[in-house]
């Protein structure tokens, strides 16, 4: 990726309380705020991370979104999975360059976003033709049109079945993953992974009851927690909010028949 900012790049606009404003570069357009405006054309051609200033003398750094302030603050329809949960699912699941993954419950495109960029290659298995669409778009946006040759979503319910075979994962984000457990074993590969995103203990309950009675083993369900500090010179104490709960992350492994 090059360091400089060119037409069609997706970048944010910084200010000097850390609020970010997302703006695809155009020729032609301008960047609005309540403090004035700067023309795209002032920004193309720019080193990432440069400031720029509207004609009110507000001041701006402009840098290329991370994907996980992207997620923040793209178009949704359904709910994400938050970056906190994300990098963990990354590692609980393995995901890597050629895995072939079946998501279902793709909502937003947040989860598939990170898998693509780490390589996969992903069957996603969605109810809402709007939640799809929404999801191809993002990936679109943030990663490219090449990234949707390796994306594939269809209108399906997971619950009647998996098409797919000799498929390396299988991570969900559904409301009875449990229901995609015997499908899930004549779908993967022995060894393969299975992730379940789940926000309430009740669910990991019934997910954990319906994997012990399969050939998964290994089960493990985990819950990540996210707190930040306060540091200002001598001041250093944990800030007063933290990101507790938002879901839990149920993973296990698939044996032999």
């Amino acid at each position: 990726m090059s360091g400089t900012l060119t037409e069609g790049d997706l970048v944010q606009f910084l200010d000097s309380k850390g609020r970010k404003y997302p703006v695809v570069l155009k020729e032609g357009k301008e960047f609005h705020s309540h403090s004035g405006f700067v023309p795209h054309a002032d920004v193309i051609g720019l080193a990432e991370g440069s400031k720029v200033h509207t004609g009110r003398g507000q001041a701006y750094v402009v840098m290329r979104p991370t994907l996980s302030e992207f997620i923040l603050k793209m178009p949704r329809g359904a709910q994400v999975i938050y970056p906190k949960d994300i990098g963990p699912m990354l590692m609980l699941a393995d995901i890597g360059p050629g895995v072939r993954v079946l998501e279902s419950g793709v909502g937003s495109g947040a989860l598939s976003m990170a898998m693509l960029r780490a390589g996969a290659e992903i069957v996603g298995y969605e109810l809402r033709e709007d939640f799809a669409n929404r999801a191809r778009s993002n990936v679109e946006q943030f990663l490219g049109p090449a990234a949707l040759e390796r994306y594939h979503v269809e209108l399906r319910d997971c619950y009647d079945g998996i098409d797919a075979t000799d498929i390396d994962r299988v991570v969900l984000d559904l409301p009875e993953p449990w229901q995609v457990v015997p499908h899930a074993e004549t779908a993967m590969r022995p060894g393969g992974i299975l992730v379940a995103y789940t926000p309430s203990i009740i669910q990991v309950s019934q997910l954990r009851q319906a994997l012990s009675a399969s050939r998964f083993f290994a089960q493990e369900t985990v819950e990540v927690m996210q707190r930040g500090w306060h540091v200002e010179g001598h001041a250093v104490r944990p800030d007063h909010r933290m990101v507790g709960h938002t879901g839990f992350l149920t993973h296990a492994r698939l044996g032999v028949a």
